[in-house]
């Protein structure tokens, strides 16, 4: 059932038997929305004449990709994929969302490379080193999110799947346990699991920012079936150097990372890449990609390369009003996300420190990703400098 905020605007726009249609048929609810909610993507996007044309197996699995937005309207992105082929089987509603939030053509198509090599604008030995810039070492951070083709993706999983998952990925953690430059360890929430830890040990591992918080305090992923049957399948590997993780069963089946202090782009570029492949290199482990979209991930908003990389910068000069708006006003032109250094809607750190990242996912290669984040740098210092008293 809808928040009571949006049964007050239906109620408003509708009279009693508009109301209890549209609680009845999802597609009612999903036109009487469209107008309430304008930023909601996968309610604009969605075409009650395009539905009409698909068989009801097809139906039933747009209406589950959908059924987040239609119950929290105040989503912005709205859906989750819930197969590894809905992107494909269902391109006529995601060419649009894609289209809206990536700020690309319908006929987009993606490529994934991750080589340097190709890429304009870079040091002529491809080194994307901050100290060049004048910074000292900071807090870098590269993680991207994968899923396995044979499964379900968390949004349609039962339980049995989420453990079988869970289960699969454990002859890769031996593996990686296994080799002197991973090291470390597993900590499973499955109960069973050899790997099972208790809920004190769980609370200092989410305190230590190592393992994701419960899922079910998120009402988008509870609404999308991605929280579901939690804590079950899921937990976390952690290396030894705790300078590499890999969570099991949050938005993605895997979500995997690499972080490091330093001012070398390319050395957490290449550990990353280098984990991917163990991973990806065990039998039976194979990842999830769209010939048309690249890597697939559950939200259409980390399509493609499903990778973020980030770095924690002190902006002094730029935040001395107290507020990050001066840095995202300059770092939104050079294709930047600027938030706080706790993530999205935190506040900025000491010394003005915030988190920085490319925006872009979709429609753009790794390489490039890593490349603009150290060509933006370079532009946003070159802003501080200008703004120092």
């Amino acid at each position: 059932m809808p928040g009571c905020e949006l049964v007050d605007d239906m109620i408003r726009c509708a009279n009693e038997e508009d109301f209890k249609a549209m609680m009845s048929d999802p597609v009612a609810k999903i036109e009487k929305l469209q107008p309430l909610w304008p930023d909601n993507i996968a309610i604009q996007c969605f075409d009650p004449a395009y539905f009409a044309t698909l068989p009801d197996d097809l139906k039933a699995r747009l209406l589950k990709c959908v059924n987040s937005g239609i119950e929290n309207p105040d989503s912005e992105m709205g859906c989750y994929a819930c197969q590894p082929s809905d992107y494909d089987d269902l391109k006529p509603f995601f060419s649009k969302v894609l289209a809206r939030y990536h700020k690309v053509p319908e006929n987009a198509r993606h490529v994934n490379d991750w080589n340097l090599e190709g890429v304009v604008g870079l040091p002529e030995d491809r080194m994307l080193d901050l100290s060049t810039l004048g910074l000292p070492a900071l807090s870098i951070r590269i993680r991207c999110g994968r899923n396995l083709k044979d499964f379900p993706l968390p949004g349609s999983m039962s339980r049995r799947d989420r453990i079988r998952l869970e289960e699969k990925m454990m002859a890769a953690f031996e593996k990686l346990i296994g080799m002197p430059e991973y090291g470390g360890r597993y900590y499973s929430l499955t109960r069973g699991n050899p790997c099972f830890i208790d809920e004190a040990a769980y609370r200092d591992l989410v305190d230590a920012h190592i393992m994701f918080k419960n899922m079910d305090a998120d009402r988008y992923l509870t609404a999308a079936g991605i929280a579901a049957d939690w804590p079950q399948g899921r937990g976390c590997y952690v290396s030894a150097d705790k300078e590499a993780i890999i969570w099991v069963g949050e938005e993605d089946h895997l979500r995997i990372m690499c972080m490091q202090r330093g001012t070398v782009l390319n050395e957490v570029l290449n550990r990353l890449k280098s984990m991917l492949d163990v991973v990806e290199g065990i039998e039976g482990l194979n990842f999830a990609y769209s010939s048309a979209y690249g890597v697939v991930t559950s939200c259409p908003t980390n399509l493609g390369t499903g990778m973020r990389a980030s770095l924690h910068l002190a902006l002094p000069n730029l935040t001395a009003d107290g507020t990050d708006a001066k840095a995202k006003a300059i770092a939104r032109p050079l294709g930047l996300s600027v938030r706080g250094v706790g993530g999205e809607h935190t506040p900025i750190g000491p010394n003005g420190t915030v988190d920085i990242s490319p925006s872009a996912r979709f429609c753009i290669t790794e390489a490039e990703i890593v490349a603009s984040l150290y060509r933006g740098i370079a532009l946003l210092m070159a802003e501080e400098s200008k703004a120092s008293p």
